[in-house]
């Protein structure tokens, strides 16, 4: 599986990312820099975390109009997976990739701790390798992940089976219906909260994310 990760400036997870998808996939990730405006030909687009441009206007606002970010939603359109982990989900948010906003946290308090989540749908592909219902422990890290949307919107997340993934028991940034990711109605375009890139190991605290890289490695191959 090929992937390409874009860099912008304030990222601070895409190093992370690639280190998942190249231990996994035994495939040299790309690191594509926010102002190119071409990309290699490649199976799986990461967006990473971080606070691209400081977050400043709107989380995830100036890096939605980066120049890479039109060939982003030209391969994505043409069915490319697009996947957008934290300031990621933002970005696509931003772009119009996916439905609604991320928001301050309910408590205007950066929250940086594992949060426990429900895998919602398992028929994508990063979550095949999870069980419906499965809880799991994924750290977060943001001060915007409060997913918002108008009930339509969200109704019709909930009816086409678009909610991939939902906080369980606490609901840590006051999220919609505990919302923590989602998927386009195509289900190539994917965004979340949480950063399993981050909860690759039992060392760092928890194992949890390697399956979701596992699940894409597999279904991208």
């Amino acid at each position: 599986m090929r992937s390409a990760v874009i860099v912008f400036p304030g990222s601070n997870s895409d190093r992370d990312a690639a280190v998942a998808l190249e231990r996994l996939s035994g495939e040299k990730t790309a690191m594509v820099w926010h102002g190119d405006t071409d990309l290699p030909k490649v199976d799986l687009i990461v967006l990473p975390g971080g606070f691209a441009h400081g977050d400043y206007l709107r989380a995830g606002a100036m890096a939605a109009r980066s120049p890479v970010m039109r060939e982003v939603k030209r391969r994505a359109e043409a069915g490319v997976n697009v996947l957008g982990i934290c300031n990621g989900f933002q970005i696509l948010t931003e772009a119009g990739l996916l439905p609604g906003a991320l928001m301050r946290n309910a408590g205007l308090k950066f929250i940086c701790r594992f949060v426990a989540l429900e895998i919602v749908a398992t028929d994508t592909p990063f979550t095949r390798h999870y069980r419906p219902g499965e809880i799991i422990r994924l750290p977060i890290a943001n001060s915007d992940g409060n997913f918002t949307a108008d009930e339509r919107t969200l109704d019709r997340l909930e009816q086409e089976g678009r909610v991939t993934l939902r906080y369980h028991g606490e609901n840590p940034n006051g999220s919609a219906r505990g919302i923590a990711g989602i998927r386009n109605d195509r289900g190539n375009v994917f965004g979340l909260m949480p950063h399993p890139e981050r909860a690759m190991e039992p060392l760092v605290g928890s194992g949890d994310g390697r399956s979701f890289f596992e699940s894409a490695v597999e279904a991208l191959a």
